[in-house]
């Protein structure tokens, strides 16, 4: 208990975490929780109180925790060789390897893999390679990058200003005036009750027109979008999106980036989200899956069309201005190429699919005509639960009652841990890959539980 005790107060004493109400936690009113072991789709904290994590920690704990195979791959590197840089074509077998397996994996037209750490250093280099790309075209004026509001980014100044949720502008001054936000591919919070799912993907195509002829197509760049969105309500796209959307930005000439830092490797049941909605990315940000968070890891994959003009740039201008320290590091690399051998070898691909599918229609089975309940919604294994104060008006709950955020604690409270979903009340649920049909039918029958805790 003393050592507890300790922890906490050095946690509060040192430690500045990251999405946390600051004041709260430094006066000690929110706990602090140490994760001390994890295994399969569970983990355990210093109490000895063991939780399944229906939320594979950020999304990212893909083959779940514990996996041996991983661990040794790293060690084994470190012992090897724990470090060297990337930089002026120097690699390790790992980087190399590594380069090769997600390659062989990514959809068709793609080229090459330039290795960061986290999705939002991979957004930035996206960014910096899609300014190089126009620059080396003589398209300086082409410069603007179009996002979708409840879209996520990440949180650097560029990769902030590209995410479309507020808390992650709000006094920070974001975003960028580089980036422009346009509607959310949210087919439940339509304005318009009356359109159906394709009407609403042609509002949706309206306003992405009607935003590109305001600015003009001639000085925007790209367009940036998560397959399904993620962070901003684990919403899939209405029926038609990516087709609709894609024939826009191929009128026009802009790239476009798959943001696949949550649906790559498997996570909609398809080794990537481009893939499941016939998305044909000029770029695609890779992240969390790629090493199931064992080391940090990201990855930006060029295409083809891509690559042939930053191989002219280099030409005609010298070596690229870019690089990261840590770009391509061995012990990530290890831990990817272990990652990706054990998602094949476990059929996790396939086990999210049908799974997932298995989990979102037993989720709809026991919650789908609840009361409190607007939708249950999920692809794969990212499934959502949106509560109302009232189905039948779809009123919201005043985000001061913190409706979602109860039912999270209640479900911690029966050992689940889901994660409370920004903007709205919305209960989120993207569990390891590796989760069994028995598992998710604890889920479902907690979250059972702590609804009715919460709404009596």
């Amino acid at each position: 208990m003393l050592t507890n005790d300790q922890l906490s107060a050095w946690d509060r004493e040192n430690f500045f975490h990251p999405s946390t109400h600051l004041g709260a936690h430094a006066r000690g009113e929110t706990p602090t929780r140490v994760i001390t072991g994890g295994d399969g789709v569970y983990i355990t904290d210093r109490d000895g109180k063991r939780m399944l994590d229906a939320f594979a920690g950020l999304y990212c704990v893909n083959v779940g925790y514990g996996r041996q195979e991983i661990a040794e791959a790293i060690a084994e590197q470190a012992r090897e060789l724990s470090y060297y840089h990337s930089y002026v074509g120097h690699g390790t077998e790992a980087s190399i390897t590594l380069s090769k397996m997600i390659m062989d994996r990514a959809p068709k037209g793609m080229s090459k893999v330039y290795f960061g750490l986290g999705g939002s250093d991979a957004n930035e280099t996206n960014v910096k390679l899609i300014w190089y790309y126009n620059n080396i075209l003589g398209r300086p004026e082409k410069k603007k990058i179009i996002s979708r509001w409840r879209g996520y980014h990440g949180s650097g100044l560029m990769t902030g200003s590209l995410t479309g949720l507020k808390l992650f502008h709000n006094k920070f001054d974001l975003p960028l005036a580089q980036v422009l936000h346009t509607e959310a591919p949210y087919y439940y919070r339509r304005d318009d009750l009356n359109l159906s799912e394709e009407q609403f993907t042609a509002h949706c195509v309206a306003e992405l027109e009607a935003l590109i002829e305001r600015e003009g197509a001639d000085t925007i760049a790209a367009f940036i979008g998560e397959p399904a969105l993620g962070t901003g309500g684990l919403v899939p796209p209405p029926a038609g999106y990516w087709d609709a959307i894609q024939a826009v930005l191929q009128k026009h000439d802009i790239l476009l980036v798959a943001d696949e830092v949550v649906t790559g490797f498997g996570r909609l049941g398809t080794m990537f989200g481009s893939d499941h909605y016939g998305m044909r990315p000029d770029l695609i940000t890779i992240a969390k899956g790629l090493t199931s968070a064992y080391a940090p890891l990201s990855g930006s994959i060029v295409s083809d069309r891509m690559w042939s003009v930053l191989m002219q740039g280099t030409d005609e201008n010298g070596p690229i201005g870019h690089g990261w320290t840590y770009s391509a590091h061995p012990i990530g690399a290890a831990a990817g190429i272990a990652n990706l051998k054990l998602i094949d070898e476990l059929d996790l691909v396939a086990n999210a699919g049908s799974t997932g599918a298995y989990f979102t229609g037993a989720l709809k089975d026991a919650l789908g005509d609840h009361a409190k309940v607007g939708e249950v919604r999920g692809e794969g294994l990212m499934a959502a639960v949106e509560l109302v104060a009232d189905r039948d008006s779809r009123t919201y709950f005043d985000a001061s009652e913190k409706a979602g955020a109860r039912v999270v604690a209640a479900l911690l409270e029966q050992g689940v841990i889901a994660r409370a979903m920004p903007e709205g009340d919305i209960i989120g649920f993207a569990p390891p890959l590796c989760i069994t049909r028995e598992e998710a039918d604890i889920v479902v029958g907690k979250m059972v539980k702590a609804m009715d805790a919460v709404f009596k």
